[in-house]
């Protein structure tokens, strides 16, 4: 197809500034709701997609998963959603509508129809089906005009979420990058992946996420936000790993940056993680983006005596 005219274009952004405006979606609150415009858009996916994931909240419209989390808790809060967790796969926890939702949903979807029957009746020589065919290869058109972002400078990309085989892997690395402080024995490896085994039935919870990076099927770095085996609004940092042959490509900074902005955005007071002594690289990197070693001690849980370190990362 050949360029618009820009005469046409300029209209055409024209008139989708006017929908933005009439719809309501610059005032605090729409649809005759006291909820945002992004309060009502989950509300109104919840209701036509019973069970939707929070991610896939997320991915339709195309908020931070931590944003999402913080407007899916205020819709807890207020009555309207509620989780259930998944037939299929345990691991999964779906949204519905309560009854109170359901009554919100009423209101939004009758303030929509309203809104669109009446505009319809004011349109001349033009039918129902041409607008909605147009409005629809247009919204389509602008999702589709979203191409892949261009890869960070290392060249490997950082996924989000559980990753099939992340358990052995994650604690193969531990095993083979601390076996020298801790022992080569099987005793660290096995906590490491029972810790693990426990928190991934939960990592789909709106609080708790990991990230990691991917080689040809292969975990070869990761890290781990649990926001609730510690509670009183602290969040746990975990496992985070990188395989040597990651080291000083940067891989580091950008995960721990990732798990930092999740908990800045759900508003954790503190971060804390523990980690051995004599990890001097992990420690700078730590203390770079806040944290302060605030206890040191011995400790065997791990098979052999080490010196065990806390950090602690206040909310900035």
């Amino acid at each position: 197809m050949t360029a618009a005219a820009p005469a046409l274009v300029k209209d055409i952004r024209a008139a989708s500034r006017k929908l933005v405006r009439e719809f309501g979606f610059l005032d605090k609150t729409i649809a005759g709701t006291d909820l945002s415009g992004s309060g009502v858009h989950a509300i109104m996916e919840i209701g036509l997609n019973p069970g939707i994931t929070a991610k896939e909240i997320a991915a339709r419209l195309k908020l931070e998963k931590s944003t999402v989390s913080r407007l899916l808790k205020s819709l807890q809060k207020r009555g309207d959603i509620e989780q259930t967790r998944s037939m299929a796969d345990g691991r999964t926890f779906g949204l519905t509508l309560t009854e109170d939702g359901k009554k919100t949903f009423g209101i939004v979807d009758r303030f929509g129809e309203q809104m669109a029957q009446g505009a319809l009746r004011r349109i001349n020589g033009i039918g129902a089906g041409q607008v909605a065919e147009t409005l629809s290869a247009y919204a389509d058109a602008l999702s589709a005009r979203r191409e892949p972002a261009a890869g960070p400078e290392h060249g490997f990309e950082i996924v989000e979420g559980y990753q099939t085989g992340m358990i052995g892997d994650v604690a193969a690395m531990h095993a083979r990058t601390h076996g020298g402080i801790v022992g080569m024995g099987p005793t660290f490896e096995s906590v490491v992946s029972q810790a693990m085994a426990e928190f991934m039935p939960r990592i789909g919870n709106p609080t708790n996420n990991s990230w990691c990076v991917v080689d040809n099927g292969e975990i070869i770095g990761s890290i781990t936000i649990d926001g609730e085996d510690l509670g009183g609004n602290i969040a746990h940092l975990r496992w985070f790993i990188l395989s040597e042959r990651l080291r000083g490509k940067g891989l580091g900074k950008d995960l721990l940056l990732k798990a930092l902005n999740h908990c800045d955005g759900l508003g954790f007071d503190e971060i804390h993680l523990w980690t051995l002594k004599g990890l001097e690289a992990a420690r700078v990197l730590y203390e770079k983006n806040g944290f302060e070693l605030v206890e040191e001690y011995v400790g065997d849980q791990w098979g052999k005596a080490v010196t065990e370190q806390k950090f602690i990362r206040k909310r900035p």
